[in-house]
């Protein structure tokens, strides 16, 4: 798998108020990260670091995942933020960091710029600390050479000059516990796939119900209507009883293989995960769908890992000529891999052509919902 997450959280502090929420924090999200209902991303892809001590300690592990990953990078961390006495910018507390010393603790700005230096295409920082929307501001300033990261999607748990809240009795700190659940329950009327927009817009709700912080977003390159986690809401919604149809039937041999392929791929099986995506190819529904889609996708992606890239391509052509039956985002994600495998073969005009596509789609997609 082409992704990576590091969640890191400082939870016990020499100096600074104990926050035990985050140890449940990080547990509880990797897991929802791992659930191959909702993400599926493999368990060694998905690195927690607990307690840095060290600049190195928080740092490094970001920088390794972000070298691995050239798909989607996302990094979370969850602690108390800082700010500087004299610049007032935000810092990540260590274990032993000491307020209003920005020194004792890790820039943001560093932090920005491992990610920054990273090929994924996508990179998500979630930051869940005090004054953590000083992070968005600083993307939407005007000196955007120094502070844009190229790709990123940034989400905070509150406005630049409050408190994030970490409520006594409650098993997680206030955003990450709402945060949990959207992932963990979906949303309800919400699409089959939930994006980053989608996830800080009900946030926003549900925060803003309870007198909480609001969380803060900023976005470059609109990388927030990419798809992140499926909705399982809408995954357990009732339907009526009647006779299994068979394209129901089709539905689920899509599904059910496209489990195992990337049970095999965890397990470093990534070649006999390759005939068991043809198969389900072969013999899945004939219609494009959300299913058909995504074996199309997981099927190029490691064709292209294995080398054969114009394998790669006959795949992700083929789900190209049917992406004009479909304007949903995993239609988008298939022009966004085809037009970067055209890209790297060096067919550049044809790559255009389907970015071109793309943005249709999604345009028509924003003019079917706003209707």
């Amino acid at each position: 798998m082409r992704s990576r997450a590091v969640l890191v959280g400082t939870a016990a502090y020499h100096q600074l108020e104990q926050l035990p929420a985050v140890g449940a924090n990080l547990r509880d999200l990797a897991q929802a990260l791992g659930d191959p209902m909702l993400w599926g991303l493999p368990d060694g892809n998905c690195l927690v670091v607990a307690d840095p001590q060290s600049s190195s300690a928080l740092l490094d592990p970001v920088q390794r995942a972000g070298e691995d990953a050239d798909d989607t990078l996302l990094v979370y961390y969850a602690g108390h933020g800082l700010r500087d006495a004299d610049s007032a910018d935000l810092y990540l507390a260590l274990t032993g960091s000491r307020a209003n010393t920005g020194y004792t603790a890790v820039a943001y700005q560093h932090l920005r710029t491992v990610v920054r230096q990273s090929r994924a295409r996508r990179k998500i920082i979630v930051l869940d600390c005090c004054f953590s929307g000083r992070a968005a501001r600083a993307l939407a300033g005007g000196i955007a050479d120094e502070t844009a990261v190229d790709g990123a999607y940034v989400l905070a748990a509150s406005p630049k000059d409050r408190v994030a809240l970490a409520p006594d009795g409650e098993m997680h700190t206030a955003f990450t516990g709402e945060l949990l659940d959207i992932l963990r329950l979906g949303i309800d009327d919400g699409p089959e796939l939930i994006d980053l927009e989608t996830i800080y817009q009900e946030l926003d709700l549900r925060l803003r119900a309870k007198n909480r912080p609001r969380p803060q977003r900023h976005q470059e390159n609109n990388t927030g209507r990419l798809p992140l986690v499926r909705n399982r809401a809408a995954a357990a919604a009732p339907v009526p009883a009647g006779p299994v149809l068979r394209e129901e039937v089709r539905a689920a041999m899509l599904s059910a293989g496209l489990s195992l392929a990337r049970l095999l791929r965890s397990a470093g099986r990534s070649r006999d995960a390759l005939p068991v995506l043809r198969l389900v190819l072969q013999e899945g529904a004939p219609d494009p769908g959300a299913h058909t889609y995504a074996v199309q996708l997981e099927l190029a992606e490691l064709l292209a890992d294995t080398g054969q890239s114009r394998e790669a391509v006959e795949v992700l052509e083929q789900a190209f000529l049917a992406t004009h039956k479909s304007f949903g985002p995993e239609a988008v994600l298939v022009c966004r891999r085809l037009a970067d495998l055209l890209q790297e073969s060096g067919n550049h005009i044809q790559a255009c052509e389907v970015l071109k596509h793309a943005l249709d789609l999604m345009e028509y997609g924003s003019h079917e919902r706003a209707g």
